[in-house]
């Protein structure tokens, strides 16, 4: 028996070895060959990542710290003039984006998560970079209220073809708030790319009900992209156990957290006996159980012919890449990429067209190169 459970053991740890992604390997997936290249492991839980014009890579980690990548490697020096921040829990320094129009404003946007006394509250701010240092600096939105909690910050932002704003918010671990449109709390936001709220937001004429909503009802929402092809907002969010989502987020809409979910509590017991309801939307995928989703981006480079409309959404949980295929806006098939790769947190297409996976413990950049 003991030599059985050895041989069982060896080839448990053999299939385990054989499905994390080697550096430098070609991995043949359904409908793409690549290599997966290293650019650093050196790095501290990395949140974010944006390319600059002259070719750097910009990365954020959660602890406070921009980092600079440059000719593929990772360079000693760092950003400075980044504010403290709230590092608590999942709190801290998260998303970082250019403006569309960046060689003519030089704006380099960013979310983190702002102390307030014990408690903290995600901003958007924005700020210019010269040399290797943030100046200009402008708070442009804070998420009210502030809480002590250190979970559900959201925190991703895109642009639309407009120059809008699009920022996620979670309901910082408090169920009710996603529901509640006097807070910003569990809602996507929209704003002008001055931090203005936009005149024709749905709630802006509604008593009581922050005007800078664009839909609510979320639980924690770090995926996040916009199609310009389509114009199509996309957002996947944390279920709790179960009921992770991807929704098609439309203007003034109702995602139903937490009234229904897919999902139930950590300790098995249900949250709501329904998951569907009038008036609340149904999320295009959602899995069961939880992969985790964070980060997000879509395939629109000529590198990945084979790829090309497809969802790339990052899995802390699960460890991987979830390539999501979609028609018409509907889910059709998924394929599991870079299984055990580590905590998967942001998924960035760069402006030659390859796609950048980064993670967290260890904080590694990849990017993933195309082969015939």
């Amino acid at each position: 028996m003991k030599k059985i459970l050895a041989i069982a053991f060896t080839v448990f740890q053999l299939a385990e070895a054989q499905a994390q992604p080697k550096a430098g390997t070609t991995i043949t997936s359904q409908k793409q060959k690549f290599v997966l290249e290293t650019i650093t492991s050196d790095l501290q839980s990395v949140w974010g990542i944006a390319f600059l014009p002259d070719g750097r890579i910009l990365v954020t980690e959660k602890g406070g710290e921009i980092r600079i990548i440059k000719d593929g490697k990772l360079l000693p020096e760092k950003i400075s003039g980044v504010p403290q921040v709230y590092d608590k829990g999942q709190g801290g320094l998260m998303d970082i984006q250019l403006h569309p129009n960046y060689a003519q404003n030089g704006w380099i946007y960013l979310t983190y998560s702002k102390p307030d006394g014990n408690n903290g509250g995600t901003v958007i701010a924005r700020a210019k970079l010269q040399g290797n240092a943030l100046v200009n600096w402008e708070e442009l939105f804070k998420a009210q209220p502030t809480t002590s909690s250190g979970v559900h910050f959201g925190s991703r932002i895109v642009f639309d073809r407009k120059g809008y704003i699009f920022f996620s918010s979670g309901e910082r671990g408090k169920k009710e708030n996603a529901q509640d449109l006097s807070n910003h709390l569990g809602k996507i936001l929209r704003l002008h790319e001055d931090g203005r709220i936009p005149n024709d937001n749905p709630f802006v004429n509604t008593p009581g009900a922050k005007p800078e909503i664009w839909s609510y009802g979320h639980r924690n929402p770090q995926g996040l992209y916009y199609d310009r092809q389509t114009n199509t907002l996309w957002d996947h969010e944390h279920g709790p156990k179960g009921g992770d989502e991807l929704n098609k987020v439309e203007k003034g809409k109702n995602y139903g957290w937490p009234v229904i979910t897919y999902g139930i509590n950590y300790d098995g017991t249900p949250i709501t006996d329904i998951t569907s309801k009038p008036g609340m939307e149904q999320p295009v995928r959602y899995w069961v159980p939880s992969i985790a989703p964070c980060g997000m981006t879509m395939v629109t480079s000529d590198r990945y012919p084979n790829w090309e409309g497809n969802l790339l959404v990052g899995a802390l949980a699960f460890q991987l890449l979830a390539r999501v295929e979609l028609k018409d806006g509907k889910f059709v098939a998924e394929e599991r990429l870079l299984e055990k790769i580590g905590r998967v947190r942001a998924i960035a297409q760069s402006p030659d067209g390859f796609i950048y996976v980064t993670t967290e413990n260890p904080g590694m950049v990849v990017k993933l190169v195309p082969v015939k």
